[in-house]
């Protein structure tokens, strides 16, 4: 039986963390912050490239994306203790800024109001302790084809922000121009990035911004070097600026559904994977201090719309820290002091191209689609629903169809085939709902 030294000559970091418990030490749990930090810190260089094309001020995201991720960590990690980082979520973002506003025509401020709705629901959900029984009682493959879906729409907009796929009026969509420098450096970025991923480089996705973007400094007049330190720019223009003038519309209400279901997925997925990796839950998916973290990730997920950054959500990019060995907050402590430190650096938001964040998009549609190997293919009830809900998403450019389309099918096709045992409460709710939707709206 392990022993530990009397409190008394331990540290107060120490007493408050748990190194000694946890297996891990100050030295280590500081590894950790900067690893998680270099894997993750693509976020404050996408999430202004992605929103700016909503209309919204790219460098008062650039300080709003570093402030609630710096807020975020450091509350997860003070308050829950658990070593999880926080940022505003690559799905919602480019939903938000591509198919709200670029699609549906909402005024950014309208379409943020809808995103901050979506997460206090979610906040409330957490409160009454709803969420693990909506997780529980949502079909595996609905779940899957929500997430792979989501990662082929961010494909498509990845592909779109290189010009490798652009719109033509015959076939819908062709190839775009090879020797362009936009197609060029877009497929660039994501071999960079996926060949290094696959070589175990953690930080592959800010190696490939780097690369990419010094090369486009040198053979694209559009990329200019603007410096690297600066006081941070002004951010009134984008905190505090929600629309609740059109939210009560019905036909709104299926987005703050859908946005409130993406979160709900992809945070409590990261929570449940990095908790088991770090060793910190149980065969059930039980981790300490689970209900105070779904508290700051659906509070932190409001408050970042709020700021004008999208939603936040939990990062598996956590996994990378924990895999050097991060057991503890204070992990996630030291990512938010290093995203707080990061708010000087907006003159390098400027020079990122935007086909420099393909990569990145491409990539993360590869991780989301990855799952799709786990439906059962041979028993149409399961796979037939997880195909809607996937290709529904891309082809229809919009998450909320996907969705919709995937609870309706799924019950469907069990009442049809008489596996009722498969139908839960919660699936028969959702699927009238957005049938009704579609009757009525």
């Amino acid at each position: 039986m392990t022993t530990y030294p009397s409190t008394t000559k331990r540290s107060l970091l120490d007493r408050y963390f748990h190194f000694q418990e946890n297996k891990t030490s100050l030295k280590t749990e500081l590894i950790a912050s900067f690893t998680t930090f270099i894997t993750m810190v693509y976020i404050i260089f996408v999430n202004p490239k992605i929103l700016g094309d909503a209309a919204m001020d790219s460098q008062a995201v650039f300080v709003t994306t570093a402030l609630i991720t710096g807020i975020a960590c450091m509350a997860m990690g003070i308050i829950a203790r658990l070593p999880i980082a926080l940022a505003p979520g690559m799905g919602i973002n480019a939903y938000f800024a591509y198919v709200l506003v670029g699609s549906m025509g909402l005024t950014w401020q309208t379409a943020m109001t809808l995103i901050f709705m979506g997460a206090t629901g979610l906040f409330l959900l957490s409160i009454f302790r709803l969420r693990y029984w909506m997780i529980a009682n949502i079909p595996f493959s609905i779940r899957i084809g929500v997430s792979s879906g989501c990662g082929l729409l961010i494909t498509l907009i990845g592909l779109h922000n290189a010009h490798i796929i652009i719109a033509d009026p015959d076939t819908m969509v062709r190839l775009g121009d090879p020797t362009s420098v936009p197609f060029m450096l877009g497929c660039l970025s994501f071999l960079i990035v996926a060949i290094l991923a696959q070589r175990g480089w953690n930080s592959s996705i800010l190696i490939s911004f780097v690369l990419v973007t010094l090369v486009g400094w040198v053979i694209d007049p559009e990329v200019v070097y603007h410096g690297i330190i600066s006081l941070p720019p002004d951010i009134s223009g984008v905190v505090g600026q929600l629309d609740f003038n059109h939210i009560f519309e019905i036909s709104l209400v299926g987005i703050i559904l859908s946005v409130m279901l993406i979160n709900l997925f992809e945070s409590s997925g990261t929570f449940i994977a990095v908790t088991d990796k770090a060793g910190l839950a149980d065969e059930n998916g039980r981790y300490p201090n689970q209900q105070l973290s779904l508290y700051i990730d659906s509070a932190s997920s409001a408050l970042g719309s709020a700021m004008g950054t999208s939603a936040v959500t939990a990062y598996v990019e956590s996994a990378s820290g924990v895999a050097v060995g991060g057991r503890t907050g204070m992990m996630a402590l030291g990512v938010g002091i290093l995203f707080l430190c990061s708010v000087f650096l907006s003159p390098l938001e400027k020079m990122v191209p935007l086909y420099a964040t393909t990569g990145a998009l491409i990539y993360i549609g590869v991780l989301m689609a990855s799952d799709l190997a786990r439906v059962k293919w041979n028993d149409l009830t399961e796979a037939v629903p997880a195909f809607v809900a996937m290709i529904m998403m891309p082809f229809s450019f919009t998450i909320t169809e996907g969705i919709a389309t995937g609870f309706i099918t799924f019950v469907i096709m069990k009442v049809c085939c008489g596996k009722f045992k498969d139908l839960t409460v919660c699936s028969v709710i959702m699927a009238i709902l957005f049938l009704a939707r579609y009757i009525f709206l």
